[in-house]
């Protein structure tokens, strides 16, 4: 372990092998830090935070603080972070509000510089935050989803996997899987292409979700008969997002309409 001397680490703190902590960060007690962790200069481990193993916190980071929650009263409540993430300067995780509750950061995330994610968040794996992205709480987040820079997400709303937000869009309702949603307000923009490609999706994949994509937004079909269709595509990525779309309760943006000239007018 390599503690620097001015830091400043409770006795009740729990604190794994291989660990580094940089100057003038202080650490709570009841915080558990799995092992070869590094805590940037300044940063704060707040009490009743687990850090799972080889995570790096970067300076003046700030996880665990109480929730920004009129309702919180002082209960007992968690931050609770998984392995491999990188979080990066000024990043602020707040522990859940409710008795026993919980906020999960999930692994392998990349929290870019100043991202908030508030009280009882659901984060996954493999997600890419850019700078300034701020989650509302209880949010729930899947699975390789990219946040552009100055997002700002409702409480409540779902964001599923490989979804991408283009820079300071303002989320109210559901993000839906693997398509792009972008603006303020936001309005669907296609198949999140590029992403699904670097992940590995095959041609036949894509192909479905494209196909799924013109069902869902340009067939002028009720919603409930472009999901029986879209279903009928034989996609288990297709599948996903069909069941994604009726648990939704907060709805989804819709596609931006084309412009009067595009329409042939």
């Amino acid at each position: 372990m390599d503690f620097h001397p001015t830091a400043v680490i409770s006795p009740g703190a729990k604190i794994g092998t291989g660990v580094r902590i940089g100057p003038f960060a202080v650490i709570e007690e009841e915080v558990e830090i799995g092992d070869e962790c590094a805590i940037g200069a300044y940063s704060i481990v707040k009490r009743f935070t687990t850090i799972g193993r080889r995570n790096r916190i970067f300076e003046h980071a700030v996880l665990g603080g109480e929730p920004q929650d009129v309702k919180f009263n002082g209960e007992k409540s968690r931050l609770v972070i998984g392995d491999d993430n990188l979080i990066r300067e000024g990043a602020t995780l707040h522990r859940a509000s409710g008795e026993g509750q919980a906020t999960l950061i999930g692994s392998r995330n990349f929290l870019m510089i100043g991202v908030h994610v508030a009280h009882n968040c659901r984060v996954g794996d493999d997600n890419i935050f850019a700078n300034e992205a701020a989650l509302a709480g209880h949010i729930e987040v899947e699975d390789h989803v990219f946040l552009s820079n100055n997002v700002g997400a409702h409480q409540f709303v779902k964001m599923g996997r490989y979804a991408m937000v283009g820079g300071k869009s303002k989320i109210v309702q559901d993000v839906l899987p693997f398509l792009v949603t972008d603006g303020n307000p936001p309005r669907m923009r296609g198949l999140n292409t590029t992403g699904l490609r670097r992940a590995g999706f095959s041609s036949e994949s894509r192909r479905a979700l494209r196909n799924a994509y013109q069902l869902l937004f340009r067939s002028s079909l009720p919603l409930e008969n472009a999901l029986t269709q879209m279903q009928s595509l034989s996609d288990t990525n297709v599948d996903h997002l069909v069941d994604f779309i009726r648990k939704s309760e907060r709805g989804f943006p819709r596609e931006r309409k084309r412009r009067q000239a595009e329409r042939g007018a």
